[in-house]
Parts: structure tokens; C-alpha cells; sequence
């Protein structure tokens, strides 16, 4: 192996998410950084720290591919949610901050802009300084600790969900599948929030089950919450997906299978003994690294 492959596969697992944090999708962050590769590969100058340089590579693919219209578009969507990942399937591998890979994290990440995105990762997570990162982002530095600042604020008003133990977390998660399988409003009442919210991403063409299309955009309310899984449960008629605990984005999640393929991934977030946030990602797009599943 030449020292530029072992150089830069050591660093793959790091771009890579990256590139995940601040595209919501595996499969897009995969392809920046074979890209991020082969800008590594056909380099003209001599690179004496390949990390940052690296990352500076990453970072710019990632505002890339933000800023064009079919990532605006998605990014517009009230209800888009991140693709879910096994950590350990990934290439991505293990990440010593678990709470900032988390879907909670992931999906607030989803509300900052690109550059505070990228200003918040950069140096909450991958420590880098506010001088390298005005030079990835071609900002004053003082620009980019507002960036940081803003980005920081935003993700405070959620650090609460990012604290619950993995045992009350998949105790709460498993209470909440059991209530919505039978679609009891009583028991879901017992296990949500009074403020939950509710995401159930299908993807950007929409999809029905019976009668009932999907919210479109985020269900507030442990109330109306309860009634829409109620109201989806008797629509869909008889079961036929077969819940399967996973360990996704490194927290216990429920995963929907259908003739070995995923149909739906179910995660939650935990707050003050209470399920906060519900997050369902439906889209098949978005379920293809985590099948076939048996």
C-alpha cells in the first residue's frame, strides 16, 4: 500500500462522517469522499498535516453539494429526516461522541445552515481552531465564532434528549411499539412528552397507508400524536412487518421488516423519563444500508 492510500484510509473513517453529519445521507457522504480521494490523489503541492487538509477537501464538497437545487429542495422538506446507519456496518465505525452522531443531533443539524453546520462540527467535533476553520470557509474569524455561536444555541435547546441511559431509552422504545401496534392512545399518552414531536419521512414522493397520507411536515403534541398512529394503525389493516431491535446511530432503535428488506426504521429521543421526538424514516432510499435483514 503507498503512503497516500494509508494516509488517507486513515483519515476515511473521520471524512466520512463528516460528510454523513452534514449531508443526512450515507450514500452522498460516501461519494464526496471518493471524490475527496481523488482530489488527495491528483494533489499539485506538498502536504505536511493531511488531516485538516483532508477535511478542509470534505467540508468544501459538502457546502458543494448543499448549495445545489436538488439538496435544497430535500433540505426544505418539513419532513426530511437523516438516513439511519449502523455504526458498526458502516465505514464509519465507531465515534467516541455517540450523543453527536445521534438522530436527535443529526436532525438539528438539519436546522442550522451549511456553514453553521460545518462551523459547528468542525470544532466541536473534530477540534479544529477558529483560524483553520475562517480558512476552510473563507470567513473572518470572527464570523465564524457567530456561525458557532448561532449553531451552538440551537443545538442547546436540545441537549436534554442527548443525556438518557441506553436501558430507559430502549425500555421507553419498546413501550412505544407495542402501543402503536395495537393502536392504544392510552398507552402512547403514558410514554410521550406533552411537546413531542412526531417525523415520519416517505420520501419526497409522499406515500399513503389507507386512507391516511403522510403529515408532510412534523405532528406536534403527545395528543395529536397518538391520535394520527391510532388513526395510521387501523388504516394499515393487518400487520405484516416484523419489528427488529437494532443499535442505530449508536442508540437502540426498532427497524420494520417485510420479506428481508426494511419498510421503516423507528428512532426516538428521550427527555426527563418521556419520549421527546419520534422519528420515522420510511423513505426506501434511505433504508438501503440497513437490509437484507433476516
Amino acid at each position: 500500500m503507498s503512503d497516500d492510500v494509508a494516509v488517507f484510509e486513515s483519515h476515511r473513517p473521520a471524512l466520512l462522517a463528516l460528510a454523513y453529519r452534514m449531508l443526512g445521507d450515507l450514500a452522498r457522504a460516501e461519494d464526496l469522499v471518493q471524490e475527496a480521494w481523488l482530489r488527495w490523489q491528483g494533489r499539485s503541492v506538498e502536504v505536511d498535516a493531511p488531516k485538516p487538509f483532508l477535511l478542509k477537501v470534505v467540508t468544501n464538497l459538502c457546502l458543494n453539494e448543499l448549495d445545489s437545487a436538488r439538496a435544497r429542495r430535500e433540505e426544505s422538506r418539513g419532513d426530511r429526516l437523516p438516513e439511519p446507519v449502523d455504526l458498526d456496518d458502516s465505514s464509519i465505525g465507531r465515534v467516541e461522541a455517540l450523543d453527536r452522531i445521534s438522530m436527535a443531533f443529526l436532525v438539528v443539524l438539519q436546522r442550522l445552515t451549511p456553514a453553521e453546520r460545518a462551523a459547528l462540527l468542525l470544532h466541536d467535533v473534530f477540534d479544529l481552531s477558529h483560524t483553520e476553520i475562517a480558512r476552510f470557509l473563507k470567513r473572518s474569524e470572527a464570523a465564524c465564532r457567530q456561525l458557532l455561536s448561532r449553531a451552538r444555541g440551537n443545538v442547546a435547546i436540545e441537549r436534554p434528549v442527548l443525556c438518557a441511559s441506553p436501558e430507559e431509552h430502549q425500555s421507553l422504545l419498546r413501550a412505544f411499539v407495542r402501543a402503536t401496534g395495537a393502536g392504544e392512545i392510552g398507552p402512547l399518552l403514558e410514554v410521550l412528552a406533552e411537546d413531542a414531536t412526531l417525523v415520519v419521512d416517505v420520501g419526497s414522493e409522499g406515500k399513503r397507508v389507507g386512507r391516511i397520507r403522510s403529515a408532510g411536515r412534523p405532528v406536534s403534541g403527545a395528543r395529536r400524536i397518538a391520535a394520527f398512529l391510532a388513526a395510521v394503525r387501523r388504516e394499515s389493516g393487518e400487520r405484516r412487518d416484523m419489528p427488529v431491535e437494532r443499535t442505530l446511530n449508536g442508540e437502540p432503535a426498532v427497524v420494520f421488516v417485510r420479506d428481508g428488506r426494511p419498510t421503516a426504521a423507528v428512532l426516538i429521543s428521550v427527555a426527563d423519563g418521556k419520549i421527546r421526538h419520534v422519528f420515522i424514516q420510511a423513505d426506501a432510499a434511505r433504508l438501503q444500508h440497513l437490509g437484507p435483514l433476516n
